[in-house]
C-alpha cells in the first residue's frame, strides 16, 4: 500500500513513540534488526519532535527476536506506516506485524500460532513469550554427524557483525558433534575459533550455514576465514566450545555491541594465542 500524505506531527510522533518503546523492550544488539536510517529517524523524532520532518518514509520496518529459551527465538517483523492516503487523518494507520518462520518450526505450526495472536503488538509479544516455548520441538538437537580423524588445525573466522543469540548458541551446542573446541565472540566485529580436523571444521561450518543460518538471506551470511594454523606444533588451547562475549570486558557503542579490544587481546594472550589478535582482528 502506498501512503501519499505524511502523517500529522502528533500521529507521526505516536508511531515513533511505539517503535521507541519496542526498541526499549528489546535493547540488546541481538534482539532487533533495523536499518541505520530508520533508527536515526526514530532517535531524531524522539529527541527533537517531528516538526522538522517534511518527507518521512512510507514506513519503518523493525524485526524483533523474541527469545523463547536459550537456543530458540522467533522473529516478529513490525511495520509502522508513517504516511496515509487520507487527507485529514485523525488516526494513524495501524502498526502491523507478522512472524518469520524459524528453521525449527514447520509451516503448519507457524500458521496456527499466527492465527491466534492478538492484534495488538504488545499483547502479541506477551503471548509469544508465554506460549511460544510450547512450540519448540522436544528433539531440537543438531544432526548427528560422524567425525573424521586427521591432523589438528586451528581456524579463525571473522564476522563483520555477529549478534543473534540463537545462532551463537548453535555454534556452541553443535561443536561437540564434530569434536571441535574453541570459542565464539559476538559483536562488531565477531570472531569464531575452531580446533579440530579440517574435515570436521568444514562439515560443521556447512551445517551452520545451511541449517542454523537457513532463514538468513544469503547476502547477510558474511563470514570469512582469516587464518588457519597447521602443523605438528598446533595443540588444543581449549577444552570445549565456549562463548566469551561476556568474559572480555565491557561492551561499547550506541547499542553496546563493540567489545573491549584490549580485553580480547589479553584473553588470547592468556591462552597463548596473543599473536592471533593482529592476524584476525586488526587486519579487518
Amino acid at each position: 500500500m502506498t501512503f501519499s500524505q505524511p502523517l500529522p506531527p502528533d500521529l507521526l510522533e505516536s508511531q515513533i513513540s511505539t517503535l521507541d518503546l519496542l526498541l526499549a523492550m528489546f535493547p540488546d544488539e541481538d534482539e532487533f534488526d533495523i536499518s541505520p536510517s530508520d533508527l536515526e529517524l526514530i532517535t531524531n523524532i524522539r529527541d527533537n519532535g517531528s516538526e522538522s520532518i517534511t518527507l518521512p518514509p512510507a514506513e519503518i520496518n523493525l524485526a524483533l527476536h523474541v527469545l523463547l529459551d536459550p537456543t530458540h527465538s522467533i522473529q516478529v517483523n513490525v511495520t509502522a506506516p508513517l504516511r496515509t492516503t487520507e487527507k485529514d487523518s485523525h488516526e494513524a494507520p495501524p502498526i502491523t506485524f507478522s512472524l518469520r518462520q524459524p528453521t525449527w518450526l514447520d509451516k503448519a505450526s507457524l500458521a496456527s500460532v499466527s492465527s491466534t495472536l492478538p492484534e495488538d503488538i504488545f499483547s502479541a509479544l506477551d503471548f509469544l513469550r508465554d506460549q511460544g516455548p510450547s512450540l519448540i520441538p522436544t528433539a531440537a538437537t543438531p544432526t548427528e554427524t560422524k567425525t573424521s580423524t586427521g591432523p589438528l588445525v586451528r581456524v579463525w573466522f571473522y564476522f563483520p557483525s555477529l549478534s543473534t543469540r540463537e545462532k551463537r548458541q548453535h555454534m556452541v551446542d553443535w561443536a561437540p558433534a564434530y569434536s571441535l573446541t574453541g570459542f565464539v565472540l559476538a559483536g562488531k566485529p565477531g570472531m569464531l575459533c575452531l580446533e579440530g580436523s579440517a574435515t570436521n571444521i568444514d562439515a560443521y561450518m556447512n551445517e551452520i550455514k545451511t541449517v542454523s543460518w537457513g532463514d538468513i538471506p544469503s547476502h547477510q551470511k558474511k563470514v570469512s576465514e582469516r587464518y588457519r594454523e597447521t602443523g605438528a606444533e598446533v595443540t588444543r588451547a581449549f577444552e570445549s566450545m565456549i562463548e566469551i562475549t561476556d568474559l572480555v570486558g565491557e561492551r561499547h557503542g550506541a547499542r553496546q555491541n563493540r567489545g573491549d579490544m584490549a580485553a580480547i587481546e589479553a584473553w588470547l594472550k592468556d591462552k597463548g594465542l596473543g599473536d592471533m589478535f593482529e592476524s584476525v582482528i586488526l587486519q579487518s
